[in-house]
């Protein structure tokens, strides 16, 4: 798992995703690691790789080379932009593979950014999804997986709701969101529309919604702010 540093945003816009898409796929061909399985939210990134020779580091050093320019150049920046160490651990079994394969295709659910995961467009669950009907692979490396997970159950294993303990599961959904993120959480689960209207909702679903939408990852100053109700109550809903 690779991060922003202080757990800014790394991907922006749509562009910016499909530009670390590529910026992984010519580094997977130049240092001939093979990837299993990807997921980019909004200022991490997930990776299963078995590495090459070259190194596990040396590839997450070009691809943060190559994406880190275009970034830079792209938003008139300078600096950094990734933590300095990206945090790894070792699959040391076929059932512990298909655990991380889930989990890594599963955290968009997790985070309330989408209600299936086949709705989530920077992944590599739609990419197994077009060469399952036929299509060739991208980035990943396709063949070993469908030895361990037939093309028939994968689509069952990976939609499968599982709370899978992998190596960040307490991290990951606690990152900061971007208040669209939020936003887009909050009218998901709630079904309002705006601050206005869920402040009109019953008193009771609020305190139900809020506690759900914290444990969501929205911080408590993300509910104040864009449902409307003061921090304090905010605060005491999540106690509750």
């Amino acid at each position: 798992m690779l991060r922003g540093i202080n757990q800014q945003q790394i991907f922006i816009e749509d562009e910016d995703y499909k530009d670390i898409l590529e910026a992984i796929k010519e580094s997977k061909e130049s240092t001939d690691v093979k990837i299993y399985a990807y997921c980019l939210m909004g200022n991490h990134l997930h990776l299963l790789i078995k590495e090459s020779e070259t190194g596990i580091s040396q590839f997450i050093k070009k691809v943060g080379t190559k994406y880190v320019y275009w970034y830079n150049l792209k938003y008139r920046r300078t600096g950094h932009l990734f933590q300095d160490r990206f945090k790894s651990e070792a699959v040391e079994n076929e059932k512990y593979f298909k655990t991380v394969i889930r989990y890594i295709h599963q955290n968009p659910l997790k985070a309330g950014l989408v209600k299936h995961i086949s709705d989530y467009p920077y992944s590599s669950y739609k990419e197994y999804l077009n060469v399952i009907n036929g299509q060739k692979p991208k980035i990943v490396d396709s063949g070993f997986v469908f030895e361990v997970i037939p093309k028939e159950s994968f689509s069952e294993l990976n939609e499968r709701y599982a709370n899978d303990n992998c190596l960040d599961i307490e991290t990951a959904i606690k990152e900061r969101l971007t208040d669209q993120q939020a936003v887009n959480i909050i009218e998901k689960t709630t079904n309002c529309k705006s601050a206005a209207e869920f402040q009109k909702s019953d008193p009771i679903k609020q305190q139900k919604y809020i506690k759900e939408l914290h444990l969501k990852g929205i911080s408590v100053r993300q509910l104040s702010r864009l449902c409307g109700i003061s921090k304090g109550i905010v605060e005491k809903c999540i106690k509750t």
